[in-house]
């Protein structure tokens, strides 16, 4: 769920329709899910695509991470004024924006001769998936209502916790069978129809007075412009090491936009997130966890997307069904995880599935230069996704324990937003650490590095839950029950 999105609503079981009242068709619901799905898939069918993208282009290993960490960067960096216009100006218009812009850019990340291309494409790609999110979101909440509301979040969120299965295995179909251009080509007809449907079917709603004004357009910009900065730097201390201009110049940049980003919002009269949001200990601990967890799961899928293809051999479709198990352990781990956490609580639940995740990352590590998917691979798999899925699942719990319920839709956006960010640091921060991806030998040296340095970072993680993220069952009728499904489009990465 995406900023402010859900704010308006907090309840959605509270404005139950009479039981006289017609139930609105589907079809609002299907355009909107059919976008949505788009979105959730780009960033998995991509990371199955990127060895064949990185042949037909000739990428260097910058130009992998960038085409990963350009669209997670300005989706994550955008959401919060996505969310925001959606809000205020005109949630069909915010939506057929961002539609738009996501279906051109699919076009023209097809089109691309160059990666730079190419990687403009995916940041545009990001944007639109930025506006069309909460968007869709809002149109959802205001289309619905009682129990079809229900069935519509449900769906929404179980369509982010299967992303990561589907976009795998998609994404190695598709490139397989005609080239990995297909996996950008998709998008355009089925963008076209929901552009269309969306005209037809959804009504055109109002902006509220003043709107432009207090939207923080310039809080928004400032910390994308700082994020970018800032993944600039870390990749270029892989390339330039730490002394080069090239790597002190944006990260210097990216301090000073972070804090002037800061300093914007303290000020500022509809600050993208309200001051008293930074207060509740737990959100901004457990939304900090989540950043990290994230960083961990999408860089490991990036490089080992990579690992299986040029180093084992497999095919995209191969490589596609052999995510599969690593899908299954974080489902299974998170649905025992949402059975547990009201005996156990959400922080025994974190540390559990982080000690679990780093025997995974360990195992992974230790097997680099294996060419067996069953005996290299497979193990450190299942056991990343058993650690991942309850961890998930917990953090969810953790971060909206002691969320107000009508806080609860700019919560779950905050949450998300840290994840996407989360995304693209992960990928530069191992894609600095791991160097040479181009080349067999680079890959294997640089796998087991990566790994390596993955399983300090999670021994990190369980510090922070431990010192900082409040410990207790979450409370009845507190605003938890809203976390899970809210950001769940993020697994997909």
């Amino acid at each position: 769920m995406s900023a402010h999105t859900a704010a308006a609503h907090p309840h959605p079981h509270v404005h139950d329709r009479a039981p006289d009242e017609p139930r609105r068709p589907w079809t609002t619901f299907g355009l909107m899910i059919a976008a949505q799905v788009m979105v959730v898939l780009d960033v998995s069918v991509v990371n199955v695509a990127l060895p064949s993208i990185g042949r037909g282009l000739h990428l260097s290993a910058a130009d992998y991470q960038w085409t990963i960490s350009a669209y997670v960067l300005l989706s994550g960096g955008l959401l919060l004024l996505g969310g925001r216009i959606a809000d205020l100006l005109n949630r069909r218009g915010a939506f057929l924006t961002g539609v738009g812009l996501f279906t051109a850019a699919s076009l023209a990340s097809a089109l691309a001769q160059a990666p730079w291309e190419l990687i403009a494409s995916r940041a545009a790609q990001g944007a639109g998936a930025a506006l069309l999110t909460p968007a869709a979101l809002s149109i959802i909440m205001t289309a619905y209502a009682g129990r079809q509301r229900q069935t519509a979040l449900a769906a929404w969120g179980t369509v982010g916790s299967l992303g990561i299965a589907a976009g795998v295995l998609f994404g190695g179909v598709l490139t397989s069978a005609l080239g990995w251009r297909a996996v950008f080509f998709i998008n355009v007809p089925i963008g076209i129809a929901v552009v269309l449907g969306t005209l037809r079917t959804v009504d055109r709603g109002a902006a509220q007075p003043g709107a432009l004004r207090r939207l923080d357009v310039p809080g928004a910009l400032t910390l994308v412009t700082g994020l970018l900065a800032l993944v600039l730097g870390i990749e270029a201390i892989r390339s330039a090491g730490w002394t080069a201009p090239r790597t002190w110049v944006p990260l210097a940049a990216a301090a000073v936009l972070l804090t002037a980003f800061a300093r914007l919002e303290r000020r500022a009269a509809d600050p993208l997130v309200p001051p008293a949001t930074w207060r509740i200990r737990s959100l901004v601990s457990a939304s900090a966890v989540m950043a990290g967890i994230t960083g961990v799961v999408v860089g490991a899928v990036f490089l080992t997307s990579l690992y299986l293809q040029t180093v084992t051999g497999a095919s995209p479709v191969v490589a596609g069904l052999e995510f599969l198990p690593l899908a299954g352990a974080l489902t299974l781990g998170a649905t025992a995880a949402s059975q547990a956490i009201g005996h156990l609580g959400a922080r025994p639940l974190i540390l559990g599935g982080l000690v679990v995740l780093a025997g995974g990352v360990l195992l992974l590590a230790a097997s680099a230069g294996g060419t067996s998917y069953a005996a290299d691979v497979l193990p450190g798999f299942l056991l990343v996704g058993a650690g991942v899925g309850p961890v998930f699942v917990a953090i969810a719990m953790a971060a909206m324990g002691d969320v107000p319920a009508e806080s609860s839709g700019l919560a779950s956006g905050l949450m998300m937003t840290r994840h996407e960010i989360g995304a693209a640091l992960g990928v530069a921060g191992l894609t600095a650490v791991a160097g040479t991806l181009t080349t067999s030998a680079g890959l294997i040296d640089g796998y087991g590095r990566a790994f390596t340095v993955t399983t300090g970072v999670v021994a990190a993680l369980f510090l922070l839950t431990l010192v900082a993220v409040p410990g207790g069952k979450p409370a009845p009728g507190t605003a938890a029950g809203h976390g899970h499904g809210a950001h769940g489009h993020g697994h997909g990465h």
